[in-house]
């Protein structure tokens, strides 16, 4: 079994794509806002990774309770400093254990991301 994509039910699809795009740097793989049915947008990292799948118009939107999505990063301290500069909120770092360090935002959803 392989994962195939993470979906996010949006109220706000368009801000929900700045923030992935703008503030995470993924990019748009497929773009079915302007075809029939809802509008669905899957951005990744074009790297291989599952993409995250926003919709919007379809149920309840997402609150943020209870999901984290993690990232790897190059350099921990850059992507810290580079998403304060851009707004974002970075929380302090988190250090569970030896050799283990990250820290989180928020995107627009709710939704806790994880840069480690």
């Amino acid at each position: 079994m392989k994962m195939g994509h993470i979906t996010i039910h949006t109220a706000d699809l368009d801000k929900s794509i700045r923030f992935y795009t703008e503030a995470l740097g993924l990019r748009i793989q497929t773009d079915f806002r302007g075809e029939r049915g809802m509008p669905i947008v899957f951005v990744s990292d074009g790297a291989g990774s599952p993409p995250i799948e926003l919709i919007e118009g379809n149920g309840t939107p997402y609150t943020g309770a209870g999901l984290s999505i993690g990232f790897h990063v190059e350099d921990i301290e850059r992507a810290h400093r580079e998403l304060e500069d851009k707004g974002c909120h970075p929380t302090p770092f988190v250090s569970p254990m030896p050799g283990v360090r990250f820290f989180f935002i928020k995107d627009p959803n709710g939704v806790d991301i994880q840069l480690m």
